[in-house]
């Protein structure tokens, strides 16, 4: 490996989340000082995601197969839908094992700061599945600040025009907590005890 090869590499690594320069660096040495435990295994595993992982194309969920492992499930409640903003939040909800219903990824929330409007989200996807005959509730889990909120206010505007019962996640999460920063109990009481948006 040359050594222009050995920069790319930390170059790469120091791209992901909560990898900085000198982190990347450390990871760089573990694969090298591992290539055949680590590093080819690795790199198969990133080559095979990358040519099957797909989003699905009902909730956005990610995975090899369309409609997603989830959506297919026949055990699955297919009239409760948990809105969340990323697919990080929906393993979060998936780790607790205390929901059987589907989810919608809405890929982000709004925020005006940043340029990310409605027609950036997949709101319009959820409010088609809202407006079938399968959906009876959707309980809102954005993240609890202000663009997450605001987000969930939006969606509950939109679907005003259905039928549908809308709830949100209850106590336990943090104002400014993020999902897949929570612990499992954290999240899993807050989906036991949601609420109606109404209340």
């Amino acid at each position: 490996m040359s050594h222009s090869d050995i920069d790319r590499l930390i170059q790469m690594l120091a791209k992901l989340p909560g990898l900085g320069p000198r982190s990347a660096r450390r990871a760089a040495l573990s694969l090298i000082g591992n290539r055949d435990s680590v590093m080819r295994p690795l790199a198969a595993a990133l080559q095979s995601a990358a040519d099957n992982v797909k989003a699905c194309s009902n909730c956005r969920n990610l995975d090899t197969t369309d409609p997603c492992a989830i959506c297919s499930d026949p055990r699955r409640d297919a009239s409760l839908v948990c809105v969340v903003e990323q697919v990080g939040d929906l393993w979060a909800l998936e780790r607790t094992a205390s929901f059987r219903g589907h989810y919608h990824v809405l890929g982000g929330v709004l925020s005006p700061l940043d340029g990310i409007g409605p027609d950036d989200l997949s709101i319009d996807g959820l409010i088609g599945r809202a407006k079938g005959d399968a959906v009876k509730e959707i309980i809102m889990a954005t993240s609890a600040t202000v663009d997450g909120r605001t987000t969930a206010h939006y969606i509950s505007d939109r679907l005003q025009e259905t039928s549908v019962k809308l709830s949100v996640l209850a106590h336990g999460i943090p104002v400014g907590g993020e999902l897949d920063y929570l612990d499992d109990g954290t999240i899993a009481a807050a989906l036991r005890d949601r609420r109606s948006v109404q209340e």
